[in-house]
């Protein structure tokens, strides 16, 4: 007698949970049904897979030699089932991400989590300069980016907020503010901010290295730079200082280089950007995937 799918696949959560009530809600079915799926598959065999008690669910030693040899057959048809959906879903290829700088831990998860979950797919991070955040999304060099709010430009659509973290700012160990525990916003009126070259659109410029203080302090122009590690060798060499997000930083530490958190301004807040009109299932997926609640460092 042929066994189904169904029973082979309650067996084998059953075998990883030991527990009828969790085996049941991975199935998305009852308990009942699993007792009933696992009685089935027990009859066909001739065979006890499991001890259960009242405490405690257990392989039998013919239950474990059957998922020895099941598991790999089970596991390669799950997997082929699953490429075959995402064929006919068309989420499959490679998707080209961008990102500035460093692909920090939570951007990294998320990029992990959607191969994970699309294993026709392919994610690839693609590096993009500070200066031109934007630019390769809509020349159609990459299909989106991870980029720090806001993103003005009409063309461009975005999710929600993936992560939101405080700023610091970078100085080099010999400056003053090298020692300290914090600095007021108000005190960047007394360091050099390196500036961001363009193309890059000037308020986003103005929020990632600002000309004045929220009280209305100017603060003084430094060298500019067009990625950041330019920004990095110029804040070591003592030249300028920028404001980096604390995820940023905790990835990026160099002997040269310390930051220092910043008071009195508000996070820092990445999303994820593309062009208008040009979504495809596959960049689809990943907005949805992209769409969970923002965490903080």
């Amino acid at each position: 007698m042929s066994v189904e799918f169904r029973e082979v696949e309650c067996f084998v959560v059953l075998s990883e949970e030991l527990h009828f009530t969790r085996t049941a809600a991975r199935l998305y079915t009852s308990q009942a049904r699993v007792s009933q799926l696992l009685r089935q598959l027990e009859e066909r065999i001739g065979a006890r897979l499991f001890e259960r008690s009242s405490r405690r669910v257990e392989l039998t030693p013919q239950g474990a030699l059957f998922l020895a040899e099941v598991r790999p057959a089970y596991a390669e048809l799950t997997d082929a089932v699953e490429r075959a959906r995402s064929r006919a879903r068309g989420i499959e290829g490679v998707l080209r991400i961008g990102f500035v700088g460093t692909p920090y831990g939570t951007l990294l998860d998320l990029v992990g989590d959607f191969r994970a979950g699309h294993p026709q797919a392919r994610a690839d991070l693609v590096e993009t300069p500070l200066s031109d955040p934007f630019g390769p999304v809509l020349r159609g060099e990459i299909d989106a980016a991870f980029v720090t709010l806001p993103v003005v430009d009409p063309a461009l659509r975005t999710g929600p907020v993936i992560a939101a973290d405080p700023l610091v700012l970078g100085v080099s160990t010999r400056h003053p503010f090298a020692r300290r525990e914090h600095v007021d916003a108000e005190e960047l009126a007394e360091c050099a901010l390196v500036d961001i070259a363009g193309p890059a659109p000037a308020r986003w410029r103005e929020l990632q290295s600002p000309t004045v203080t929220p009280g209305g302090r100017p603060i003084p122009r430094g060298p500019v730079a067009g990625t950041l590690q330019e920004v990095l060798s110029l804040i070591a060499a003592e030249r300028g200082a920028l404001l980096f997000c604390a995820q940023f930083a905790g990835y990026n530490g160099r002997p040269d280089v310390a930051f220092v958190p910043v008071t009195g301004l508000a996070e820092s807040a990445v999303t994820l950007t593309w062009r208008t009109g040009h979504e495809t299932n596959l960049l689809r997926s990943f907005v949805a995937m992209s769409s969970r609640p923002p965490m903080a460092a």
